[in-house]
């Protein structure tokens, strides 16, 4: 070869290699390898012969996605890519999205404000209670804000005691909540002022208890927090212990009247129900006005709701804890009230409207920044109570795979429940399933229930001590309760792999 041609030669070649270089960039990416590897062995083979074979899969539809932790590549999946109910495994996207742009140390902020002159102990005018989305309050954090109150000489409210819940824009139902889910504890009214009954923080909610009395009298009913904001109509009887125990609570529409009818049998334990209460702002601002009485505080007006101003005087705030507390009850019991004020919460901050359309733009634009393909979800709440809700299994271990380059992931990852733990706050929705020794402290996954739909998602420890990612859902079941054994038994393949 001559010298003109070498040269020639090796100039193509030193410029070849600079386009080469030049284009790798734009092949890099974070997300995980797309392409499907089914591993040839046990791992394929167990779950294939599950998905064949099992009965309550017979007319249903089960996507099955399964990835390694440590790169994201796929090593299973079956109909990953085909979109697929989620019911509550969508509270990890609302979860991922919140912590992302409100942070973990985000605070709900409660105001009471004066409208009105304050002439020695006296206001001369209403008394504002403002909620501002804390899904936490309890009786007693009135009870606190009643006594700050007092300690500022404040004893008597000439006007009205008003509850501001205008954070918030006033739909207060998701689009797609049945009818006959409203009166039910995960599906009350989403309000930027609401209470809640105990620390398991369902807000909207007054919980009923039932005991039986002597045969042939109705039933004991009490309301926890004692409140007069909802009424009881007692339609029970006590029958002998051998009776059946069939005890009915519904609450009438667009009323505080909950309906309690049935039978219940002499020896029987105390029966409990969460029932959503109607206007949650008026509940929250009755309990405070009975803290305001409490502490010798009389209020002379009636409670009503409104919108408070920036030109009023503001006497106290009461913080909520932060989001990485909140993260444990929303989680592990799977709350639909705090997903719902989370996707509100953020269409706030981020565009000043507290609304689900505003909300469900800033969870696109969070999930896409996450990686997640976006175009492949459809999302109509923050808590998967919709069945409208509709997710690829790939997508849902892709956010779990992305989750951990997170700074919140942690956060993330500590209120997912624990399989078999028993504390409630710690195995959550999972802790009466999987409760075998060996996989004891393995197991962290989030549930989801719907009618014809169970589904399972988290990370599980295998036996070599390898993370796996996994996402299982099934959809059109006969019998949704039964769907929880089959996902178990693949979580079991996984935990042996």
């Amino acid at each position: 070869m001559n010298q003109k041609l070498k040269q020639k030669t090796t100039l193509i070649t030193i410029f070849s290699l600079v386009i080469i270089l030049a284009i790798i960039p734009f092949f890099h990416t974070e997300e995980p390898p797309a392409e499907a590897v089914q591993p040839s062995g046990e791992l394929s083979a167990e779950i294939n012969k599950l998905l064949t074979s099992e009965p309550v899969l017979d007319g249903a539809l089960a996507g099955v996605s399964i990835r390694s932790a440590e790169d994201g590549g796929l090593l299973y999946e079956h109909i990953g890519n085909t979109r697929l109910q989620p019911a509550s495994v969508l509270k990890m996207f609302t979860a991922a999205a919140a912590l992302s742009v409100l942070g973990e140390d985000y605070r709900f902020t409660t105001e009471v404000l004066a409208h009105g002159r304050i002439n020695g102990g006296t206001l001369e005018g209403d008394l504002f209670l403002r909620g501002m989305g804390d899904p936490t309050l309890l009786p007693a954090d009135f009870d606190e804000m009643a006594k700050r109150l007092k300690s500022k000489g404040i004893n008597k409210v000439t006007g009205d005691l008003v509850a501001d819940d205008s954070w918030y824009d006033d739909v207060r139902y998701s689009e797609d909540l049945t009818w006959n889910d409203e009166h039910k504890y995960y599906g009350s009214q989403v309000s930027a002022l609401t209470a809640s009954p105990n620390e398991d923080y369902d807000a909207g909610t007054v919980i009923v208890n039932i005991l039986p009395r002597k045969k042939g009298n109705g039933a004991n009913i009490s309301v926890e927090p004692d409140t007069d904001f909802v009424k009881i109509i007692n339609d029970t009887k006590t029958v002998d212990s051998e009776g059946e125990h069939d005890i009915k609570i519904e609450r009438e529409h667009g009323s505080n009247s909950i309906m309690v009818s049935g039978t219940i049998p002499a020896d029987a334990q105390k029966a409990r129900e969460w029932i959503a209460v109607w206007e949650p702002a008026l509940y929250a601002g009755s309990l405070f006005k009975k803290s305001l009485e409490e502490q010798g505080i009389k209020v002379v007006g009636k409670i009503k709701t409104g919108n408070a101003s920036v030109t009023m005087t503001s006497l106290i705030s009461h913080k909520s804890m932060p989001l990485s507390e909140l993260m444990i009850p929303f989680k592990k019991l799977s709350n639909n009230g705090h997903a719902e004020v989370l996707v509100k919460e953020m269409g706030r901050v981020v565009h000043g409207e507290g609304s689900w359309e505003k909300g469900l733009e800033v969870m696109d634009a969070e999930l896409s920044r996450l990686s997640i393909d976006t175009n492949r979800l459809v999302l109509r709440d923050g808590s998967g109570i919709s069945h409208a809700n509709l997710i690829p299994a790939n997508e849902i271990t892709k956010l779990l795979y992305m989750a951990q380059k997170e700074e919140w992931f942690p956060v993330f990852q500590r209120s997912l429940p624990v399989a078999g733990a028993k504390d409630r706050m710690i195995g959550g929705t999972m802790r009466n399933r999987l409760k075998e020794e060996n996989l004891k402290d393995r197991v962290a996954a989030k549930t989801g229930t719907l009618t014809g739909v169970s589904t399972l998602a988290g990370y599980v420890e295998t036996s070599s001590g390898e993370i796996l990612i996994f996402s299982i859902m099934l959809n059109n079941l006969l019998d949704d309760r039964e769907g929880r054994e089959f996902e178990d038994q693949i979580v079991r393949i996984l935990a042996r792999y």
